[in-house]
């Protein structure tokens, strides 16, 4: 491999890799807009197994964006991020896949705290934590890499002085 060759690759793994994040910061921030943007006009995502629904990016930011008010605060913490370049009709390295695993605690939106979560007692724990793999695959577009498709697949849940769940597959 040349050095130019060994350049632009390091330079799409960064890319890709900044989508990732990019996709994290969007959910948790409620950015449905930048979420949007983040796909290929085709581009979908599926979050079936985490009890919500399957479609165009556009019509799941929409579901995201109304489901996602009962979490207010939410931090998606993506790690163990693996890399795989693929080809697209010959030509190597127009597409990528990443799969990475994720925890996500949330807090549920509540009118006002429960006894003993106040600010005098410091922060509450998280209502809502999960934790799962995200399957990501991405086109290199004409404006740069873009989300072709994410699934997310939900390997438990917990709620606060519950057992954990374990989806039902």
């Amino acid at each position: 491999m040349t050095q130019r060759v060994e350049l632009a690759t390091v330079m799409d793994r960064l890319a890709v890799d900044g989508l990732v994040t990019e996709y994290a910061a969007a959910v948790d921030d409620g950015d449905w807009e930048a979420y949007r943007e983040l796909f290929t006009p085709d581009g979908r995502a599926d979050y079936r197994s985490a009890g919500g629904i399957e479609g165009g990016a556009g019509q799941v930011a929409d579901w995201l964006e109304r489901t996602m008010r009962l979490f207010p605060v939410r931090q998606h913490l993506i790690v163990n991020r693996h890399l795989r370049f693929d080809s697209l009709a010959h030509d190597l390295g127009d597409t990528a896949r990443v799969r990475a695993d994720y925890v996500n605690p949330m807090r549920l939106a509540a009118t006002e705290p429960p006894a003993g979560t106040g600010t005098d007692d410091g922060p509450s724990p998280p209502d809502f934590v999960c934790g799962g793999r995200y399957a990501f695959s991405f086109l290199r577009t004409e404006d740069g890499w873009r989300l072709h498709q994410v699934v997310v697949q939900e390997k438990w849940r917990s709620l606060p002085g519950q057992p954990r769940q374990d989806p039902v597959t």
